[in-house]
């Protein structure tokens, strides 16, 4: 009688603790570096970097203060909470004001610290400012695009946020125009342009990237400010 042959399933499955322990170590090592490129945000120290750099706060301090709040509170909400909380938050702490009231310049992308100290901005400055708030409080920059569209009702650009539940879902839209957070598709009034994150730059109804968003030089401009100030955020 024949020795039974072992079955090659089987033979990989002799390997299988040892791949599983390379997959942990690999996605410890993957979390790891996400944590080094976002670490602790010391708002006490933020805010005295703000102020040698800005001049006396003021009421300012008190908005960012609250911003320091939202995101600590944040942290174990679910993801639907986090983007109500984040989208209430900014739409209430910022009125709206052209780049030119503000910044005396054409196109101005603030940082959230400069939207907070100035306690206004543009559509853009919203939408920056959530962004870098969820991303805080833990959601990856693949859910969160920022979004240029036309405002069909207003005959002219704007900018959101979009988040992506999952790579095929319907992304929801966080707006400074209104306050409920809907989807696309309820959302008539807009017609989406292009959008950028961390990953790239996306085309209309495209589920890849179609560029890399470092060609984009007012968000690279914009993560460096950010840096300056202060804020751990890798490359966004």
């Amino acid at each position: 009688m024949r020795p039974r042959q072992r079955l090659p399933g089987w033979q990989q499955r002799r390997h299988w603790p040892a791949l599983a322990l390379v997959l942990l170590l690999a996605a410890l090592l993957g979390l790891s570096r996400a944590w080094a490129a976002w670490g602790d945000w010391n708002f006490s120290l933020l805010i005295d970097t703000a102020e040698q750099r800005y001049g006396n706060l003021g009421a300012a301090r008190g908005r960012i203060q609250a911003w320091d709040t939202l995101l600590n509170n944040g942290v174990h909400l679910t993801e639907q909470d986090q983007l109500d909380s984040v989208n209430r938050f900014f739409n209430r702490q910022l009125r709206f004001a052209d780049d030119s009231r503000v910044w005396q310049q054409v196109d101005y992308w603030a940082t959230p610290i400069e939207s907070l100290i100035k306690g206004a901005g543009d559509c853009e400055d919203y939408a920056i400012a959530k962004y870098f708030s969820l991303r805080r409080l833990g959601i990856p920059s693949d859910k969160l695009r920022i979004t240029y569209v036309k405002a069909l009702r207003l005959n002219q650009a704007h900018m959101v946020l979009t988040y992506y539940p999952s790579p095929a879902a319907e992304p929801l839209v966080l707006d400074n125009l209104i306050n409920q957070i809907h989807s696309a598709s309820q959302r008539q009034d807009l017609l989406p342009v292009y959008a950028f994150n961390a990953e790239g730059l996306y085309l209309p109804g495209s589920r890849s990237k179609k560029s890399d968003s470092k060609k984009l030089s007012r968000w690279q401009d914009l993560l460096k400010k950010m840096h300056t100030e202060g804020f751990a955020i890798g490359e966004g």
